[in-house]
């Protein structure tokens, strides 16, 4: 992974290659990786119900998180590198922007885009609460406030597919920090909105809505777990789960939850969406494991957006180092048993 902090002096964009140049990078690629996993119903980014504490907030956004200048000025300036840190390349803005899971818009990847593009996002709150000492309603303004990073990770999405995306946000650590969590809390849950407005997937009866994720406490205060609100240096767009969303590198996709207004510490742990839909294919933890297929499909391989062919999956999804020492058997941990 490759971490980078506003420091101030960020590097002229003069130095980093031009977005423009991404946008039509291996640009012929999509439409046949699209039409390679488009009829895919599984779980990379979705939804689950069942609240805990307070319900989520009342304010009504009305417009772009986007737009705020504070969210544009939080932003850490251009990507500081082309590459992840295997010199694997960038997938490039449009590939990131146009192909997406996101069930509550549509489950047709290529349609997310345009069906989420006027979805509003600001104002907005996280409201923090459940076993905490400090419960806290984060308004977005506050979020930005944490100081903002750089990470670029891999995202192996449980369907077979993956990329390399430059996030901007902050550890999830530093906000569960500041409502300190209780000695008895073990587990963090995680809830997307549910605008059955502006979401026209969430009025389909497929799925419980709305989406609910979780991890143990451990993983939720791991480094490398962040609250993402941005990427190549620009406001998250709401396909990409805006304006806050979880990004958990060592995990399948659908666990980085999107668009989240609740967060609450509990006891026991969470049954999220997709545990719920399929309890028979996905379970809690969801670590990338290409030892441990799907019901479905081998997670051996995984095709790279942009790339001809599949290249070997690596476990913890290339993160082992980091993140190995939190399980006692990485194989007990599959996509359908926890």
């Amino acid at each position: 992974m490759l971490i980078k902090k506003r420091t101030g002096i960020e590097i002229p964009s003069s130095e980093i290659t031009p977005q423009s140049v991404y946008l039509s990078r291996r640009q012929f690629m999509r439409g046949a990786a699209a039409a390679a996993a488009g009829g895919l119903l599984v779980a990379c980014g979705a939804p689950d119900a069942e609240s805990v504490a307070e319900d989520a907030p009342s304010t009504i956004a009305t417009g772009s998180a986007a737009e705020e200048s504070y969210v544009q000025e939080a932003m850490p300036g251009s990507v500081s590198s082309n590459f992840d840190e295997f010199g694997d390349p960038l997938n490039s803005y449009e590939e990131i922007t146009t192909y997406n899971n996101y069930y509550e818009f549509t489950t047709d990847k290529t349609r997310v885009a345009s069906l989420a593009k006027n979805f509003p996002t600001a104002p907005w709150q996280v409201v923090v609460g459940g076993l905490v000492n400090k419960p806290k309603t984060f308004g977005l303004e506050e979020l930005m406030a944490f100081e903002q990073e750089e990470r670029i990770y891999r995202l192996r999405c449980v369907e077979g597919w993956s990329m390399v995306i430059p996030w901007v946000g902050f550890p999830l650590s530093k906000l569960l920090n500041e409502v300190e969590p209780t000695s008895t809390a073990k587990y963090v849950r995680f809830e997307t909105i549910e605008d059955t407005a502006n979401m026209p997937g969430v009025r389909s009866p497929l799925f419980p809505w709305p989406y609910v994720e979780g991890l143990r406490l451990d993983e939720a205060m791991h480094d490398l777990t962040i609250l993402s609100t941005g990427l190549y240096g620009q406001p998250l767009l709401p396909q990409n789960g805006a304006p806050i969303r979880l990004v958990v590198p060592w995990k399948y996709g659908f666990k980085s939850i999107k668009s989240i207004v609740k967060i609450d510490l509990v006891d026991t742990m969470p049954e999220s969406l997709w545990m719920k839909a399929a309890p028979n294919e996905y379970g809690f933890f969801a670590t990338v494991n290409p030892n441990v297929p799907h019901p479905r499909w081998s997670q051996a391989t995984e095709r790279r957006i942009g790339e001809f062919g599949r290249r070997e999956t690596l476990l913890f999804n290339g993160y082992s180092d980091e993140v190995a020492h939190l399980y006692d058997d990485p194989d007990y941990d599959t996509t359908q048993s926890s």
